[in-house]
């Protein structure tokens, strides 16, 4: 099973995914909880790390379970995903290639698609966060 820590930021009813360099997909911005680390912190270094800002407040969106993308079929995916206020406005860091806000269309008619991430959008669209 895979852990991670994943930022849900909206803007324009439009949520921010990154493509890493090398990497074809766009996912949640955030990543591996390392050992010994909690969700909250994971989530402070991985956004620090990849969009170069830092989390003023979060609160939690809720954990996102689905089938880890671009690992061995049937791996899991276990995502704590939070909405957050950042201190800046994010940028790709040198591991980062590029990022995007989408909605919910935009993302799905991708030609790659984490399932995790497709978890986020229907649950922001739900909450009417986002087109």
């Amino acid at each position: 099973m895979i852990r991670t820590a994943a930022l849900a930021h909206v803007r324009d009813r439009r949520l921010l995914q990154a493509r890493s360099i090398g990497k074809n997909v766009f996912y949640m911005a955030g990543g591996k909880i390392d050992p010994g680390e909690t969700p909250v912190l994971a989530l402070h270094r991985e956004v620090r790390e990849e969009l170069g800002v830092g989390v003023r407040s979060y609160t939690e969106l809720g954990i996102f379970r689905a089938e880890a993308y671009g690992h061995a079929p049937g791996t899991p995916l276990h995502m704590t995903c939070f909405t957050a206020e950042l201190d800046g406005e994010p940028t790709p860091t040198s591991e980062i290639a590029e990022l995007r806000y989408f909605t919910i269309a935009e993302y799905a008619a991708m030609e790659h698609v984490a399932p995790g991430s497709m978890l986020v959008f229907r649950k922001l669209r739900e909450l009417d966060l986002i087109d």
